[in-house]
C-alpha cells in the first residue's frame, strides 16, 4: 500500500473522486458557477498566503485542486440535464416523441422493461434516457435494441422509496441520469424506420443467434439460463428459486459476468499465448491477442456495464504486465478505475463497481500475507489453501460494504467457492467450445451432456448450499459511518501487520473506540425514539408505533398480511429492533400529545373529537368537508388502502379548505415523532 500511496495517479483518482461526489451531491457547478466560484475563491485565498512557501508544495497543491476541478468537470459534462437540448426541456402535453431502445432490463410481471433514449420530442433533436415499461401481451414479441418508435404517451416521474429503508429505485436510476418512466401497451406506439445499427444492436443479433443455437440442443430451463448468465451475460430468464440459492450460498458472483470471469479468461489466455514471449516482439503481440479476445468476449456478452468496466480493467492489467514492473496489477487497477470515472464519473456510485475493485484490492494486499500463515508440503493443500486465502482475502476487501447493502452474510460462501472457483475455468472454456460448436452445427451430443450435467451439478451443490440457512446470517445492520470505519480497520491493520510500527497499533485502537462510540450513539438514539408510522402498501393499511426497543402494529384486522412482511423487516433492521407484535387498537387513541383517528369504511367518527390527525383507510364514504369544519384536523393522511378517486377528491378538498394532506402513495410514508 506504500508504493500505492507513492504512486502519483492515485492522489490525482482520489481528487477526482472527491470532485464527482461534491459535484453530484453539491451541484457547484451550475451554469452561473455562482457555487463553484464560492468553493474556489476560499481555496485561492489560502493558496495566495501560501505562496512565500515551499513551490514544490505550492504546485502540488494546485495540482489536486486540478483534477478535482476535472471531476468536478467531468460529472457537469456527464449530465444530460445540463444542456438545452435535453429532452424534457422541450415537453409540453401535447408532445410526441421518438425513443430508440438502448438496453433491455429484466421484466417484471405485468411489464418488459427497457432503457430508451428520447431521440426527438415533437421536431426538436433531444437527448437523455428514460424507462420505457411495455405491457406484456403473449401475442406480441417484445422490442430489440435500436428499434425506434414513435409515441404520445405521458412522461412521468420515477416513484421513489415510500417507506423507511426501503430500496430507493428512483435514486438507482438517476445516478444513471434516468429520471422519468413511460408506461405503453402495443397500441400506443409504431414502429418507425431504424436510423443505425448500434454496436449493442450487432452485439444482441449476434447473441440471439448464439441462443438460438443453444436451445436446440434442449437444455433443461435452469441450465439454459445458467449457461446464459455466464457466458451470454443475459441474466433476465434465471428463476427467482435459483437466484435466491446463489445469494444464500454467497455465490452470486458466479452469475454476473465481472471481474472473476474476466480474471479466469485473461489467465487463460495469458497460459495460452505465453510461448509468443520467446519471439521478437513477443509480449506485443501476445498483450494485443489478449486484449482484442478480451472485447470479444465482452461483445459477446451484450457490453453491458459490468463487463465494459471489467475487461477495461484486465485490459490495463495486460498493458501494465507487458512493462514488467512491480506492483503493475496495483497502479493497473488505480489506472483503469481514473479512465473509467473520467468517461462515466457515476460509475462511482454503481455498486457492481464498488464490489468489483474493493475485492480485487482485497486479494492483490491481504492474500499473500494470508498465504504466508501456512506453507503446505503437499501440492494438492497448497492449491487448495492458495484458493483458501484467495476467497478469503476478497471476502474481507468486500464485507463491510456487502453488509451496508445486503445486510447478510454468507458464511458457507468459503465453501462453494471452493467447489465452484476452481471449476469456472473448465465451464468458461467448455461454453465457449458450446457456443462455436453450436453455431458450426457440429456440437457432439455427449459433450452437451457433459457440459449440462457439470451446470446442473453445480446448481444443485449451491442450493444445498443455500438450504443450510443455519449458516446464513442476516438482517445484519449496517450503517454507512460504520461501513466507513471497518475499512479504516482493516487499512490500519493491514498496515500494522506490514510494518509492525506502534503508530499503525494506535491508529486500529483509536478507530474501534471511535467506532464504539459511535455503535453507542446510534443505540442510544434508536432506543429513545418513540413514533407512529403509516407505511404505504397498495389495498392494505399498515400502522406500527415504534417505542425503543419495540415494534408494535396496530391493526384492526384480525391478522397480519404476509405481503407487508419485508416492508416491516427493513425497518426492523435498520432500526435495531429484534422482535415485533401485532396487536387490534381502537379507531381512537393517543400518542404523546397527539389524538389519532382512524376512519375506515364503515366511516364512523366521534363529533366531539377537537384538532385531531385523521387517518383515511379502506375508502370511507365521508363527507370530507363536514368532517374538516366540525373537527379541524391538524392533518390529514389517506394511506395505500383507498381508491385513487377517492384520493383525487379528497386532495381538491383539503387544497381548497387549507387542510394540510398527506397521500403515501404520493409523499412516502407519514411519521409522527
Amino acid at each position: 500500500m506504500r508504493k500505492l500511496l507513492d504512486y502519483l495517479p492515485f492522489h490525482f483518482l482520489l481528487c477526482i473522486i472527491f470532485g464527482i461526489i461534491i459535484q453530484f451531491y453539491g451541484k457547484i457547478w451550475n451554469s452561473n458557477f455562482t457555487y463553484l466560484n464560492a468553493f474556489i475563491l476560499p481555496i485561492l485565498t489560502v493558496l495566495y498566503f501560501l505562496k512565500k512557501t515551499n513551490l514544490r508544495k505550492l504546485f502540488s497543491i494546485i495540482t489536486l485542486l486540478f483534477f478535482m476541478l476535472i471531476g468536478i468537470f467531468a460529472t457537469f459534462i456527464s449530465n444530460p440535464k445540463n444542456y438545452s437540448n435535453f429532452y424534457y426541456k422541450h415537453i409540453s402535453n401535447s408532445s410526441s416523441a421518438t425513443l430508440v431502445i438502448t438496453k433491455k432490463l429484466k421484466p417484471t410481471k405485468y411489464y418488459h422493461k427497457f432503457i430508451v433514449q428520447v431521440a426527438q420530442i415533437d421536431s426538436q433533436k433531444t437527448i437523455g434516457s428514460v424507462l420505457l415499461n411495455l405491457k406484456k401481451d403473449s401475442t406480441f414479441f417484445p422490442l430489440k435494441i435500436d428499434d425506434r418508435v414513435f409515441i404520445t404517451s405521458e412522461f412521468k416521474n420515477i416513484t421513489p422509496s415510500l417507506n423507511p429503508y426501503q430500496f430507493n429505485y428512483k435514486n438507482y436510476l438517476a445516478k444513471q441520469h434516468i429520471h422519468h418512466q413511460v408506461f405503453i401497451s402495443k397500441n400506443d406506439y409504431k414502429f418507425l424506420d431504424r436510423r443505425k445499427t448500434s454496436i449493442n444492436g450487432v452485439a444482441e443479433k449476434f447473441r440471439d443467434k448464439i441462443q438460438s443455437s443453444l436451445k436446440k440442443q434442449h437444455f433443461k430451463p435452469d441450465e439454459f439460463s445458467v449457461i446464459n448468465a455466464l457466458l451470454l451475460g443475459q441474466r433476465q430468464n434465471i428463476s427467482k428459486t435459483l437466484s435466491e440459492s446463489y445469494i444464500k450460498a454467497g455465490a452470486i458472483h458466479i452469475l454476473a459476468i465481472s471481474g472473476l470471469h474476466i480474471g479466469v479468461i485473461f489467465l487463460i489466455f495469458s497460459y495460452l499465448f505465453k510461448p509468443l514471449e520467446a519471439l521478437k516482439h513477443g509480449f506485443f503481440i501476445k498483450t494485443i491477442l489478449i486484449v482484442l479476445l478480451l472485447w470479444g468476449f465482452a461483445f459477446i456478452a451484450g457490453l453491458s456495464a459490468s463487463v465494459v468496466r471489467a475487461v477495461t480493467m484486465f485490459t490495463f492489467v495486460a498493458i501494465g504486465e507487458s512493462f514488467k514492473k512491480k506492483k503493475i496489477v496495483e497502479h493497473s487497477l488505480v489506472s483503469s478505475m481514473l479512465f473509467l470515472l473520467l468517461l462515466r464519473p457515476l460509475y462511482l456510485f454503481d455498486v457492481g463497481f464498488q464490489l468489483s475493485y474493493l475485492a480485487v484490492f482485497g486479494i492483490i494486499w491481504i492474500q499473500p500475507i494470508l498465504f504466508k500463515l501456512w506453507k503446505p508440503k503437499l501440492w494438492l493443500f497448497n492449491k487448495l489453501w492458495n484458493l483458501f486465502s484467495v476467497s478469503i482475502a476478497a471476502q474481507i476487501g468486500v464485507l463491510p460494504i456487502s453488509l451496508f447493502y445486503f445486510h447478510q452474510f454468507p458464511s458457507l460462501f468459503i465453501l462453494s467457492n471452493l467447489i465452484i472457483i476452481p471449476c469456472l475455468a473448465s465451464i468458461l472454456i467448455g461454453g465457449i467450445l458450446i457456443i462455436i460448436l453450436s453455431l458450426l452445427n457440429i456440437l457432439p451430443f455427449l459433450f452437451t451432456k457433459a457440459y449440462a450435467f457439470v451446470i446442473s451439478t453445480m446448481n444443485n451443490t449451491v442450493s444445498w448450499i443455500a438450504d443450510q440457512e443455519n449458516f446464513l446470517f442476516q438482517d445484519i445492520s449496517m450503517s454507512f459511518n460504520e461501513m466507513i470505519f471497518w475499512y479504516l480497520i482493516i487499512i490500519f491493520s493491514y498496515q500494522f501487520v506490514i510494518h509492525k510500527k506502534m503508530k499503525q497499533f494506535i491508529y486500529v485502537l483509536i478507530t474501534v473506540m471511535i467506532l464504539q462510540v459511535n455503535f453507542i450513539y446510534e443505540t442510544y438514539r434508536k432506543q429513545a425514539k418513540q413514533e407512529i408510522i403509516v407505511f404505504h402498501k397498495n389495498r392494505e393499511n399498515i400502522l406500527a408505533t415504534k417505542n425503543g426497543n419495540h415494534l408494535q402494529i396496530l391493526n384492526v384486522a384480525d391478522t397480519l398480511k404476509n405481503s407487508t412482511k419485508r416492508l416491516i423487516k427493513n425497518y426492523q433492521r435498520s432500526e435495531g429492533i429484534k422482535k415485533n407484535s401485532t396487536r387490534n387498537t381502537t379507531n381512537l387513541f393517543k400518542f404523546k400529545s397527539e389524538t389519532i383517528l382512524i376512519i375506515d369504511s364503515l366511516g364512523i367518527y366521534n363529533v366531539s373529537i377537537n384538532s385531531p390527525i385523521v387517518l383515511l383507510q379502506n375508502s370511507p364514504k365521508i363527507n370530507l368537508i363536514r368532517l374538516i369544519n366540525t373537527l379541524k384536523p391538524k392533518q390529514i393522511i389517506a394511506d395505500g388502502s383507498n381508491y385513487k378517486s377517492y384520493i383525487n377528491r379528497w386532495k381538491i378538498t383539503c387544497k381548497n379548505k387549507k387542510t394540510p394532506f398527506h397521500y403515501t402513495g404520493e409523499n412516502g410514508a407519514y411519521i409522527i415523532d
